[in-house]
């Protein structure tokens, strides 16, 4: 097999920092895997040039549609996605040939002196005024303002866009006390040691698939599918299946405020069940409807605990104790 540049692999990513930190590791692995040399193909997509909220602009598929036309059109080979951009339905024609090993999927706080979630809502008690809260995210939105409530405070949680340095830097010039991002992006773009507090999922559960990536090509590349696959992690594939169902069922994008994680619990050594929480809640956090399913996994051989199953069973659960209702207008 000729390394020669003509014999490369188009990755096809999106222009951010992150973006690119992500699918360079993806590069890594596939040059490891194929022995064929990988390019950076940078794509830009609506989400990225839009300056509306992404609620407004509908959330689902607007980082991820362009990348698609490069693959089906050939200007790429495979793209890397933030899996939770992903719209829940596949098309035929696209295969998502691995889900590779998830990263952290919590939320991470960033604020003002060092301070962490609790202390930064009760500081209004002493400076008179609510804390101020960055995110773009109605699901963080309404988790943060549900446990400022359970506080006995109130938060205000101002909608920002942006990429990680913009979002940081609200905070770093006093302009908002704190902002909520992913893990997983400040793990991968080395920035970690900015974090002033971790969020659990307890009290704020993540968007579905957050932290893990998608790996897609054409369906018709068969081979190189195959070779991808190699990357594929079965244990993240499953628990992003189900968190993916459950948002699917609840007809939800991912604009909607929907937050859902799913463990998959150890006895020692082998993974013996999977724990899957949902909660979909108001803005102003006030009304939150949040429950959790556990189920033996792997699957019996009636595929009583397959992970669709379990995302499907805890949508219908939520729908009956009124999580349409709360989805403003993207309700059932």
């Amino acid at each position: 097999m000729s390394n020669s540049p003509a014999n490369a692999l188009r990755l096809g990513t999106r222009r951010s920092k992150l973006a690119m930190a992500q699918s360079g590791l993806v590069a890594e692995e596939v040059r490891r895997l194929t022995g064929r040399p990988v390019e950076l193909v940078e794509i830009t997509t609506y989400g990225d040039v839009s300056r509306e909220q992404l609620a407004q602009i509908g959330g689902t598929g607007v980082f991820v549609t362009a990348l698609r036309e490069a693959l089906l059109d050939g200007r790429i080979d495979f793209a890397v996605h933030s899996l939770k951009d992903l719209p829940t339905t596949q098309p035929d024609e696209l295969n998502l040939a691995a889900v590779p090993r998830r990263a952290d999927a919590r939320d991470v706080l960033i604020a003002r002196d060092g301070l962490g979630f609790e202390q930064l809502a009760a500081s209004v008690r002493t400076t008179g005024r609510p804390a101020r809260i960055g995110t773009g995210s109605p699901r963080r939105m309404s988790q943060l303002a549900a446990w400022a409530r359970s506080l006995g405070v109130e938060i205000d949680t101002v909608p920002i866009r942006g990429n990680i340095d913009t979002r940081i830097g609200y905070v770093r010039s006093g302009e908002l006390d704190a902002v909520v991002l992913a893990a997983a992006g400040m793990e991968r773009t080395g920035r970690l040691d900015e974090v002033t507090e971790l969020l659990s999922p307890d009290v704020v559960l993540p968007a579905p698939g957050q932290g893990a990536l998608a790996v897609e090509c054409a369906s018709a590349d068969v081979h190189l599918a195959t070779q991808l696959a190699e990357l594929d992690d079965p244990q993240t594939r499953a628990a992003v299946t189900a968190e993916r169902t459950l948002l699917a069922a609840l007809e939800a994008g991912c604009s909607a405020p929907v937050g859902a994680l799913a463990d998959l619990l150890h006895d020692g050594q082998a993974v013996t069940e999977m724990r899957l929480r949902g909660v979909v809640g108001t803005i102003d956090g006030e009304t939150l409807v949040q429950l959790s399913t556990t189920g033996p996994v792997p699957a019996s051989a009636e595929g009583a605990a397959t992970p669709e199953n379990m995302g499907r069973e805890l949508a219908d659960e939520m729908l009956a104790k009124g999580a349409a209702g709360l989805m403003g207008e993207r309700a059932l």
